[in-house]
């Protein structure tokens, strides 16, 4: 391994967004974070405590803001497209107030429109966002769905066509989670089957690959199903995320765990993902 990855968790801001979060990391042994800055699973738009914020930044802690489940940029809803724009601008705007690395935000979906309908419309409303980005501001993070549904982007191959709606933009960087992948037909339970994805994940998009959220799978290769799996208890196996941080594109790629379970079952799926990597 030519740099240390980072490994951490999805964590609770119970409390406070340092106070809460920084608690629930040292509770399950995290060296990176992720987490919300508003309910995932609604539209309301939290302003922020600026005092938490400030305190997170001074911590220096790793961290990356996933946005909420609903946004959906591929949308034919006139309603949806209009929140989606407005969320995705929030998120941004609170990860860079506490030095977040970037937003993770799903792909989405075309649903009753067709994908180049959808992409065009994606470049009309996303690629303004990532024009207002500084320099120094945090990288809106694409994250590659299981394939389920009208899904834009699920297989590796399908980061092209995104990015290019896109134009390249050197803001536009990959979550990779490997619970997706899986589901969307990689085989990542062998190693061969690990390089090959990583191998074409650096040829669709090299040096893109900002975050990996590091899950095993409750279903099959080629499922399409979203069910996340505590590291080594599903079909793609421990040794896989060992043989995942061996590979060259995800040198230094923080591991971001969202498996089930509470803090006991988190801890040790991070131990043995720190197992995994001292080892190597």
């Amino acid at each position: 391994m030519t740099s240390l990855s980072l490994i951490g968790g999805h964590v609770s801001v119970t409390g406070g967004l340092a106070k809460g979060g920084l608690r629930s990391a040292a509770d399950i042994g995290a060296e990176m974070i992720q987490v919300f800055v508003t309910n995932p699973r609604g539209w309301a738009l939290a302003a922020g405590d600026p005092a938490q914020d400030e305190l997170l930044r001074a911590s220096g802690t790793v961290t990356f803001v996933h946005a909420p489940y609903l946004v959906n940029l591929g949308t034919p809803s006139a309603d949806t497209l209009e929140k989606s724009v407005a969320t995705v601008r929030h998120g941004l705007l609170r990860s860079a107030a506490i030095g977040a690395r970037g937003l993770v935000v799903h792909t989405g979906s075309a649903v009753s429109q067709t994908r180049d309908e959808a992409l065009r419309q994606l470049r009309e409303h996303l690629l303004p966002l990532l024009e207002e980005l500084p320099d120094d501001g945090p990288d809106l993070l694409l994250e590659p769905m299981a394939g389920q549904g009208g899904m834009l982007c699920a297989t590796v191959q399908e980061l092209e066509p995104y990015l290019a709606a896109l134009d390249w933009h050197p803001k536009a960087g990959v979550c990779l989670d490997t619970c997706h992948a899986f589901a969307a037909g990689h085989d990542l339970s062998t190693a061969e089957g690990v390089r090959e994805t990583l191998d074409c994940l650096h040829s669709v998009a090299p040096g893109r690959l900002r975050l990996i959220h590091a899950n095993d799978s409750k279903d099959v290769c080629g499922s399409k199903k979203d069910r996340h799996e505590n590291i080594g208890a599903g079909h793609i196996g421990a040794a896989a995320f060992a043989e995942l941080m061996r590979h060259p594109a995800a040198a230094g790629i923080p591991l971001c765990i969202e498996t089930p379970g509470g803090a006991d079952k988190h801890r040790e799926d991070i131990e043995l993902l720190k197992k995994l990597r001292d080892e190597l």
